[in-house]
This record gives C-alpha cells, structure tokens and sequence, in this order.
C-alpha cells in the first residue's frame, strides 16, 4: 500500500541533518520504503510516497516522528488509478 505524507518540521530541526538520517533508519526498521521527497512552501514542509506493508507501520512511523520533536505528519493512504478503478466497482 502506498500513503502520502504530508509533514511538518520543527524549526528546532530543520538544520540538524540527523533528523533526516534517523528518520529513514525508523522508516526502513518498520518495512516502510521511502519512494520520494519533496520539500515545499506553503502549510507543510515537506511531502513523502512510501509504501509500507500495512497501515500500523505508517501510524507507528508518525507516532515515532512527533515523539522525538521532529514535528507531525499527516497521513493519508494513496491509490492508483487501478485500485481506485476497482473500488469504484464496488459502488
């Protein structure tokens, strides 16, 4: 399953590169794949595609993130066009 997460930085890290390795070793010790990263302006920081074996992965990852003062995430899961195909059948 992929999810897109919408994240937010604490100030306090945003220059302190730790928080970016340490992240990624949480992420892959959870079986989450970290696929791409964008940085943007606006009201988050940056936007994550991961794909995870199951949503508990996810929510453990973002429990973890606001734990260590690292800042929230928001996260929603994603579709593809052929799944999102296959769940409108079901209407």
């Amino acid at each position: 399953m992929k999810y897109v997460l919408l994240g937010r930085i604490n100030p306090e890290w945003i220059k302190k590169p730790e928080r970016y390795a340490k992240s990624r070793e949480k992420a892959e010790k959870l079986g989450i794949t970290i696929e791409s990263v964008l940085y943007t302006q606006g009201p988050y920081d940056f936007v994550d595609l991961v794909s995870a074996k199951d949503p508990q992965s996810v929510v453990a990852f973002s429990v973890w993130y606001a734990g260590q003062g690292y800042g929230s995430i928001t996260t929603m899961p994603g579709f593809t066009p052929e799944e999102f195909s296959r769940a409108i059948e079901k209407i």
